[in-house]
């Protein structure tokens, strides 16, 4: 008896529906794979270099000085210095004054700035447009907040005269992306600069987002954590600075990405109260605040960004300026080899067609797993360098039509980089030898 009933109790499901379908993370197995195997790591997105002295310097001295509060709760929203100085910066870009106190919110990382913004703005029935390829973590979060994704791809227009591709070659149909928009339609989420492609969105672009959000009164969570990592001259547009999108606009950015040092996790939101406050209730009723000496450090890394905005000495200037030149040396790397990289405009990130090396990987035909995903396990297990399949970043229905594409990662090390050059080069020799 006894028995019996402690199978109909176990019989009742335990975890909560919310989390149905949204239990498999393509970091969870691709980080436990490159541990694994990887002799060079060009999957996950951080640097393998240090953040600069003035931040680690700023770290320190918040760790060891005097202000003994610092080692103890601040602010939930926010420390104090750090969401007056990022209102300052941000007021100065947006070309507004905010209110440190109002219009922007501190969060342990860009990753829990996004849960707050699904959490508190979108309701069960809720649709929001997710552009693809979409950073992984949208799908889910937007699942679990009850929401229904809705998917618009960036179409693929190839160069005619054999060049290499660039990400601005990706481009939204103007009449697909409005034929999303309905009145169930609560937000739509954008990534410029984009991960995984490096796509920077021009001005052209944005305003066809914006008028849209206006026109339906759609809320748009925008993702900038690259904001500062564009190149050739590229303009990082923010689409809150568009007219009349301050109203409907949560922009969410990261110390991690903005400084090199994604350990410390300390994100933002910057908006309108009338958002902002419903972020608010989801932080702290869920991590209360992040680490308050972070806070402090970010705030000093800000405060000396602010005085050198603009010259040749800020870290914003020099920091895209290095990885252009790291972006550069794996695209040549990649071409060389006849890997085809699609040149990123910014971001971390470059991806690259694997088409001419599928005979290395055998097709297994009837599989449900998309190719490029094996190829990338195959060339990690076999060639002991990490990368991550594009179709990870794209819903179940759409994976199959872009299964030949790899992400690499190029904030790393020239050491890493040229180890990752010396395994294709070896694999390019084995491919060629009789």
């Amino acid at each position: 008896f006894l028995s019996l009933s402690l199978q109909a109790k176990m019989s009742r499901p335990v975890q909560a529906r919310r989390l149905e379908g949204t239990d498999k993370n393509i970091w969870v197995e691709f980080v436990k794979l490159a541990a694994t195997y990887s002799k060079v790591n060009l999957g996950q997105g951080f640097p393998d270099f240090p953040p600069p002295d003035f931040l680690k310097e700023s770290f320190v001295r918040a760790l060891s000085g005097e202000n003994y509060m610092l080692h103890q709760y601040t602010r939930a929203f926010g420390h104090p210095p750090l969401v007056k100085i990022l209102a300052q910066f941000f007021g100065k870009l947006l070309g507004r004054d905010l209110d440190p106190m109002t219009n922007v919110m501190v969060t342990v990382g860009a990753y829990q700035a996004l849960f707050c913004c699904f959490q508190a703005l979108v309701d069960e029935g809720d649709e929001v447009i997710i552009i693809e390829p979409f950073f992984d973590c949208y799908e889910p979060m937007v699942k679990m907040a009850g929401g229904t994704p809705v998917f618009v791809p960036l179409r693929l227009k190839a160069p005619k005269d054999g060049k290499l591709m660039s990400s601005a070659d990706w481009q939204l149909d103007p009449a697909e992306l409005a034929s999303k928009f309905s009145e169930r339609t609560k937000a739509i989420v954008l990534n410029s600069p984009n991960n995984p492609l490096g796509k920077v969105f021009s001005r052209e672009e944005l305003e066809l987002i914006a008028d849209l959000c206006v026109k339906h009164d759609v809320l748009c969570i925008s993702d900038e954590v690259y904001e500062w990592l564009v190149y050739d001259g590229k303009e990082h547009i923010r689409i809150a600075s568009l007219r009349g999108m301050w109203d409907h606009t949560v922009t969410i950015g990261s110390a991690g990405k903005t400084f090199s040092a994604t350990g410390w996790k300390v994100g933002w939101t910057v908006g309108p109260n009338r958002l902002l406050q419903h972020l608010r209730t989801v932080h702290q009723n869920s991590v209360y605040h992040c680490a308050t000496i972070a806070q402090e450090a970010v705030a000093q890394g800000f405060q000396r960004e602010l005085e050198l905005y603009g010259k040749p000495d800020s870290y914003f200037v020099q920091l895209p300026k290095e990885l252009q030149q790291k972006r550069d040396w794996l695209v040549q790397s990649l071409d060389a080899v006849g890997m085809k990289p699609i040149i990123p405009e910014g971001t971390y990130f470059l991806v690259a067609d694997i088409s001419k090396f599928k005979s290395d990987v055998p097709d297994v035909p009837d599989s449900d797993e998309p190719y490029d995903s094996r190829f990338a396990k195959w060339m990690v297990k076999n060639k002991g360098l990490a990368a991550i399949p594009l179709s990870a970043f794209y819903s179940g229905a759409h994976k199959n039509n872009y299964n030949h594409f790899i992400r690499f990662c190029f904030a790393k090390e020239e050491a890493t980089l040229k180890a990752a050059n010396d395994i294709l080069q070896k694999w390019k020799r084995e491919k060629t030898s009789p």
